[in-house]
């Protein structure tokens, strides 16, 4: 039977479906990824349907060296999490996230650190907009979901793949990127925040975006530049997920860009 949800923590480096594959090889193709496809399942009663995709995986196959195996898709279901991966499952190998020291900044960027965000769900629906809003690279602490890669990926449309991605310790990010000249820019409700709309947020930046249970750390806040903070249309004392305020607050940073991008 499928993988329970309650086993979405477990650590996977399977990815499901299309989308997850395809990200993986153009996470290759633009050189910020590193991981390669192992194996590939691939539902045998689907071959014939899904002549064009398995041709597909069977070019990159002859080109990267990897195994497709027609499977049934009992098999398949058994071992996948989602129910969306439409019969195909890569198994991959281990990523290399670099140290922010050793990252290459871009030096107009946009960049944001996640930090405390809860579950791998959440942390691939941020990833998934901020890849939309033109986010050049995210920063991530030491122990982070991509342990959950495979499920990181499903969430975030194969977005976790195709974005560079590097780690660091509090004290050294702000290092790297105040060395390049960003401003890093916390976005935190404290009593000096100013509204995300009343701000301007040039590049380059660093956006810290922590999640809704422990915020930005404290040890982290004290390094940054200016705190801003998102207007309610009421009275509400909850927070947003971390992926609803990162994808509000990335869009209105693009905004404010649009134009000024390379």
């Amino acid at each position: 039977m499928p993988i329970k949800e309650a086993e979405k923590f477990a650590d996977s480096s399977v990815m499901e479906g299309m989308t997850s594959v395809r990200a993986v090889f153009a996470g290759n193709e633009s050189g910020v990824n590193d991981r390669k496809i192992e194996k590939i399942l691939f539902d045998e009663a689907k071959a014939r349907k899904k002549a064009k995709e398995l041709g597909f995986l069977r070019a990159k196959s002859y080109e990267q060296g990897f195994e497709i195996e027609l499977a049934s898709a009992e098999e398949i279901d058994a071992l996948a999490i989602g129910a969306s991966h439409g019969g195909v499952l890569a198994y991959t190998g281990d990523r290399t996230i670099k140290n922010i020291k050793e990252a290459n900044i871009k030096e107009n960027g946009f960049y944001v650190y996640l930090q405390g965000i809860e579950d791998p769900y959440n942390f691939g629906y941020a990833l998934r907009s901020l890849y939309a809003a033109g986010v050049d690279g995210i920063v991530l602490e030491k122990r982070n979901w991509l342990s959950a890669a495979g499920v990181v990926c499903r969430a975030s449309a194969g977005a976790s793949e195709m974005l560079d991605l590097s780690w660091g310790e509090p004290e050294e990010i702000a290092e790297v990127f105040h060395a390049h000249g960003y401003t890093i820019v916390a976005a935190d409700k404290t009593e000096n925040a100013v509204s995300v709309y009343d701000t301007q947020v040039r590049f380059p930046v660093l956006l810290v975006i922590g999640g809704e249970k422990r915020g930005i750390s404290a040890e982290f806040s004290a390094l940054c530049d200016k705190t801003v903070m998102l207007d309610y249309g009421r009275d509400f004392r909850a927070a947003l997920s971390a992926a609803s305020a990162s994808s509000i607050i990335a869009f209105e940073i693009f905004r404010q860009n649009r134009g000024k991008t390379e």
